[in-house]
């Protein structure tokens, strides 16, 4: 019988929000800073009284009596801690920063102890080994392998004189991951940058000016105040005609969290993460080796598909490779149209590309970004995306009332086609102080089978930061979103959908659980594809002032420079990937020779890119997603997936050759199937080839790419 640890806890828990939500879904408003040092303590200890009877010799190693209990009070202290982190990225201050870095080391620590429980690791082993195990379903088994090969990478069979470091390099790990995410998003909202004279904002957009003015007054300043946050910097460096503001900007931006960052961000000497990066690369390379791994790489590649180091430094190379000659001659005709028609005062700079490409684009297909983003009012977008979902996956979504953790979070149920509920999901759309940058999905809840038989339905967190609603005239106005943003949209609802839709109960591989990290942005990818279909798009867009949808001539316009400099973008890609992964392969050696982090991120752009890296660069040093965000070493996964989504969405091209749609129902049928419900509980390339029929091809990327 499987014991909920939190249905009896002391009174002067009984109200604490961490823990009074049980299995439902928390009432964020509630949670306070000084809730979580009561609650995760109390959700420690029961999940050490779990450990401690599973442990017990009078316990059997069966999956009711070892893995079921252990599930419930890790789950029980998982969720509570992810409701935590997710408050620390959506809703920061310096009270709830202070309280989840205080619990920070406790929790990691937990989590590393149950890693190397060699008892523990024991009875896994009895019960992979008995004859129960024949008896247990195909995603039970898979969770038994899976725990099996954590405890081994978890250090379970380290010598006990090593356990002790391999605990503290977890903790040193996790303690210096949240920093640097600190600094970034310090960084960030640290800089403020105040015009006072409109004429020094030629050419930027009137919604961009007026989010502008509508910072400035929240800041109590007079003028139009740019932040480093994307919806506010990248207008700019679209738009604006002021070169010297660009650059101004553009070195802001470039320098977030390094050694010349001070100069731009108040002093704050704190925030440069250049010996945090070191500090973090030392001790994933010393992990490895206590693990018996020559380098981190190598030890990331054991829950992944790639099979080798060298394998993944192939397949990166031979995608700069094919992409080379298209970015040489992106750069070419950049440089050309930059001293033939904007007249710089100096060479093309890294200030000047954004504006330089726009520019082009316009020239070249007679439309801009912005003239393509009135057509994408946010509202109108949602009910593209989900008829989409709606019409591939047989699910209805509708409006919900969960309980959020700002006035602008959107929350949403997901049925099925006889009204049973599948899932819940939440929406935060817009950028604010405070949420780190990016986009991102994450499990708020998964989907496992409780032991009274009723499923607990999964739920998720969709996070963008789309530039908020502004007032224009005293108006507010709807809030627009750029095409890019819409990818960003329907990419982020890929991970939902792998997450939400699935049909596993077995919690360590329900949804994106146990999926290789290497194949987990297949789902998400995927989605991408629906933003360039003129079938999709015709029912999305709504133009903000005539309520018209986006004109057949527009779109294949907009079609048509799909691929616009895709060549520098794909190798920009090649080279934060092969950055990430020779950092981790190589590093040992380049400590050695005492080469530090900035000098490897030159080295591989010198080798790959044809943009020369300006000097003030430190992009490294704001790289959160392998310094904070779980993908070091495998940043080359968005590339490898990519291979894997381009060879899956051809198969709704071919349908749509037969059918005429690519939103063809029966297709839609057999990706829920063999793709999005069985989550982890099988490998990704058993997953593909039942989809397909066949191994993965690199040729629909390249044809997708304009790379081929």
């Amino acid at each position: 019988m499987t014991t909920n640890f939190t249905s009896t806890f002391p009174a002067n828990l009984q109200k604490n929000p961490l823990i009074s939500f049980g299995r439902g879904i928390p009432i964020y408003s509630e949670i306070l800073p000084e809730h979580i040092t009561p609650a995760i303590d109390f959700l420690l200890k029961q999940a050490d009284l779990a450990v401690e009877i599973a442990t017990n010799s009078n316990t059997p190693p069966s999956w009711s009596s070892l893995a079921e209990p252990l599930e419930d009070a890790t789950e029980s202290l998982g969720r509570s801690w992810s409701v935590i982190s997710h408050l620390n990225s959506v809703a920061d201050t310096p009270e709830l920063r202070t309280a989840y870095g205080e619990m920070l080391p406790k929790v990691t620590a937990f989590y590393s102890s149950l890693g190397q429980n060699l008892a523990l690791y024991e009875k896994f082993k009895v019960l992979s080994k008995s004859p129960e195990f024949n008896t247990l379903s195909i995603a039970q088994r898979k969770v038994l392998e899976n725990s099996l090969r954590d405890f081994r990478l978890g250090g379970a069979e380290l010598a006990d004189a090593d356990k002790p470091r391999f605990v503290q390099i977890q903790d040193e790990q996790a303690v210096l991951g949240k920093a640097f995410s600190d600094h970034v998003l310090d960084a960030t909202d640290g800089f403020v940058h105040l015009i006072s004279n409109e004429a020094e904002l030629a050419g930027l957009p009137e919604d961009a000016k007026a989010a502008a003015a509508d910072t400035a007054h929240h800041k109590n300043l007079q003028g139009w105040a740019f932040t480093l946050h994307f919806p506010s910097y990248y207008p700019l460096m679209q738009y604006c005609q002021n070169r010297a503001l660009r650059q101004l900007m553009y070195e802001a931006y470039i320098t977030r969290a390094s050694d010349l960052a001070p100069q731009y961000a108040k002093g704050k000497l704190g925030w440069n993460n250049t010996q945090n990066m070191l500090d973090q690369l030392r001790l994933r390379d010393e992990e490895a080796r206590l693990l018996g791994f020559s380098n981190y790489a190598s030890l990331s590649l054991e829950p992944k598909m790639a099979s080798d180091v060298k394998e993944v430094d192939q397949f990166l190379s031979d995608i700069a490779k094919r992409a080379r000659p298209f970015a040489q001659k992106d750069w070419q005709e950049l440089q050309d149209f930059a001293n033939t028609y904007l007249h710089l005062e100096s060479k093309l700079q890294p200030w000047d590309m954004a504006f330089a490409a726009e520019r082009l684009k316009q020239d070249r297909y007679a439309f801009s970004e912005n003239e393509l983003k009135q057509y994408f009012p946010l509202p109108k977008v949602l009910e593209g995306l989900f008829g989409v979902i709606q019409t591939l996956f047989g699910v209805k979504i509708e409006a919900a009332d969960l309980p959020a953790w700002h006035a602008d979070v959107q929350s949403f149920s997901v049925t099925n086609q006889i009204g049973q509920l599948v899932a819940y999901f939440y929406l935060d759309p817009y950028a604010r102080p405070g949420k780190r940058g990016g986009a991102w999905m994450d499990d708020a809840r998964g989907r496992r089978q409780l032991s009274n038989g009723e499923i607990q339905v999964p739920v998720a967190y969709l996070v963008c930061n789309f530039a908020p609603p502004v007032k224009i005239d005293g108006k507010l106005r709807q809030p627009t979103i750029t095409h890019d943003d819409v990818i960003t949209l329907f990419h982020e609802s890929g991970h939902g959908l792998h997450h939400l839709l699935t049909q596993v109960s077995a919690l360590g591989v329900s949804g994106i659980n146990g999926v290789e990290w290497d194949a987990v942005e297949l789902p998400s990818q995927f989605m991408e594809n629906f933003c360039w279909e003129w079938e999709v798009l015709e029912k999305m867009t709504a133009h903000t002032q005539t309520g018209k949808p986006l004109p057949k001539e527009l779109f294949e316009k907009m079609l048509s420079a799909k691929n616009f400099q895709n060549g520098l973008v794909t190798l920009r890609q090649i080279v934060m990937s092969l950055t990430d992964w020779r950092l981790h392969s190589t590093f040992n050696a380049l400590d050695a020779q005492g080469q530090a982090v900035l000098d490897l991120s030159r080295k591989v752009a010198g080798e790959f890119n044809i943009i020369p890296q300006p000097e003030i660069s430190r992009w490294i040093n704001s790289f959160s997603h392998i310094f904070a965000g779980g993908y070091a070493a495998g940043y080359y996964s968005y590339k490898w997936a990519e291979v894997l989504s381009a060879d899956a969405y051809s198969a709704f091209e071919e349908a749509a050759k037969l059918t005429g749609t690519v939103l063809d129902v029966d297709t839609g049928a057999r990706y829920r199937t063999e793709i999005l419900e069985v989550g982890g509980s099988r490998s990704t390339a058993e997953s593909f080839k039942a989809f397909r029929g066949r191994e993965p091809s690199i040729d629909a990327l390249l044809r997708h790419g304009g790379l081929a």
